[in-house]
């Protein structure tokens, strides 16, 4: 069975984008955002947030993610129902998807909440994304073309980084991709993982 590296970064610590050079190197990568937008449009999904949102998050029957993420990112106790949901399928699924990838040595599991949700008891290793504040805040506001009030209302539902990084094994500064690269490289080395691209 593969070894699970959990992957994970505040928002705007551009842990995506490790990610993205951890599957060029060859390793796969499970990146639980991703694959939790696409199990949200399950009907069993729906009929949930539909049951603790009420109707005022969809329109027309279609789950309306802006007026859920103003709900959720503003109120602590509704994110954490929120990921309740979520999180047991995500789970789920990625087990799944754990079994298609039996016979590689590694895989990288993504995920911003992965010690607020408890992933992080089911990885091997864990890699810890950091960034200088002031970047994460610019790359958020960019990115979502939201504001810095709500940017910093997301980082402040979210475990902090000497929190995160207290618990892991490896932690990546990512202030340019080519530091990153060299500290992907330093990783891959002492797990004796040869990459499989350059």
């Amino acid at each position: 069975m593969a070894k699970i590296i959990g992957l994970t970064g505040g928002i705007g610590s551009g842990k995506t984008t490790v990610a993205q050079l951890f599957l060029a190197s060859g390793i796969p990568v499970y990146i639980t955002d991703q694959e939790a937008r696409n199990l949200m449009q399950s009907e069993m999904i729906l009929d949930q947030i539909k049951d603790v949102f009420g109707t005022t998050v969809f329109e027309k029957g279609v789950l309306i993610k802006e007026k859920l993420s103003e709900i959720v990112f503003n109120d602590a106790n509704k994110l954490a129902q929120l990921n309740g949901i979520v999180h047991p399928a995500v789970k789920m699924h990625f087990k799944q998807w754990l079994l298609e990838h039996q016979k590689d040595q590694f895989v990288i599991y993504e995920s911003a909440i992965l010690f607020e949700s408890g992933s992080y008891k089911e990885c091997d290793f864990i890699i810890n994304v950091v960034a200088p504040l002031e970047i994460r805040i610019q790359r958020v506001i960019e990115r979502d073309k939201t504001t810095r009030e709500k940017v910093l209302e997301r980082i402040k539902n979210q475990w902090n980084d000497e929190q995160k990084s207290s618990k892991s094994d490896f932690i990546i500064e990512n202030t340019g991709i080519e530091a990153v690269k060299l500290e992907i490289v330093k990783i891959l080395n002492f797990l004796g993982i040869k990459q499989i691209k350059s």
